[in-house]
């Protein structure tokens, strides 16, 4: 008897099913229910909620959401050899978890969400976690099909994730995160948990999108932060002239002095950037038309 249904435990679901975890699918099974529960938690509430889970592996976190209460959980599963393990939660908890064995990476949840707003929750796998976060915070239109996401990373890329100027992690994607999200690292969990073993220590964050983040064109954002980002070290007078347009004209429009760095800008600086960039683009399209 498991803590949170009639189950086996996840030790037994791994033996039984041969789920030795796989380096080259970023794989690293968080096996207690507990902890499992938790993060479920963390997502309330639950009652009646649609979620879509990535990579649930042996069904830790499944189970959990399942047993929360979430009404429809539809769980994104890569790897073939974990679906025989999530068919038995399935048949558990009837007509509540749909199974979907595809890469999430090229996963299109809309088909089956239909008007129903979902939560993400996962613990994701290492090696693409960033990449997915960026894909859900670059969607459009915005607001979009989720309004809440609960993920695990590790716990640099989660300093990274809610960074704000000043601090030593602020970057690119504390900029995209935090312009387009509420977000918070809740808790961590320790590398003890897992099963193998990661080296790291792990984060649970919680993303809430933003229902009218600052206007800007979000890649022109995405532009000019990674143009003051990628020379951290230099004034942003000198790491804007990447950018096809006048770096104090940038600076002067987020009321900034050009001689600071990236990371004393705050977001709402980096959005003024990114409009007064769509401005001079649409300046000289406006000049070629009449030429």
């Amino acid at each position: 008897m498991s803590a949170i249904d009639d189950l086996p435990p996840l030790r037994e679901v791994i033996r039984e099913h041969s789920l030795s975890a796989r380096k080259s699918l970023g794989q690293n099974f968080l096996l207690d229910l507990n902890l499992t529960a938790r993060i479920a938690r963390a997502a309330a509430p639950l009652d009646d909620a649609t979620v879509v889970e990535i990579g649930p592996g042996p069904g830790g976190l499944t189970r959990a959401l399942l047993a929360l209460g979430a009404r429809h959980v539809i769980a994104v599963e890569h790897d073939e050899r974990a679906i025989p393990a999530l068919e038995m939660i399935a048949k558990r908890y009837p007509g509540r978890l749909e199974i979907v064995c595809t890469d999430a990476r090229t996963f299109d949840p809309k088909p089956y969400l239909g008007t129903t707003k979902a939560k993400i929750v996962a613990n994701l796998p290492y090696n693409i976690a960033t990449n997915l976060l960026v894909g859900w915070l670059s969607l459009e239109p915005w607001p979009p099909w989720y309004d809440m996401m609960v993920l695990m990373f590790q716990r640099e890329v989660a300093e990274r994730i809610v960074a704000r100027e000043n601090e030593e992690a602020y970057g690119r994607l504390g900029v995209l995160a935090n312009w387009r999200c509420e977000t918070k690292i809740l808790f961590d969990i320790s590398p003890s948990a897992f099963v193998p073993q990661p080296k790291v220590t792990s984060s649970v964050v919680r993303l809430v999108p933003r229902a009218a983040p600052e206007p800007c064109d979000r890649r022109a954002l995405e532009q000019v932060a990674a143009a003051a980002f990628g020379q951290r070290r230099k004034m942003l007078r000198q790491s804007l002239k990447s950018l096809p347009a006048d770096p104090a004209r940038l600076a002067a429009a987020a009321g900034v002095d050009p001689t600071r760095r990236a990371e004393t800008i705050p977001i709402s600086g980096f959005v003024a950037m990114a409009r007064e960039l769509t401005n001079m683009r649409s300046e000289t399209t406006d000049r070629s038309n009449k030429s």
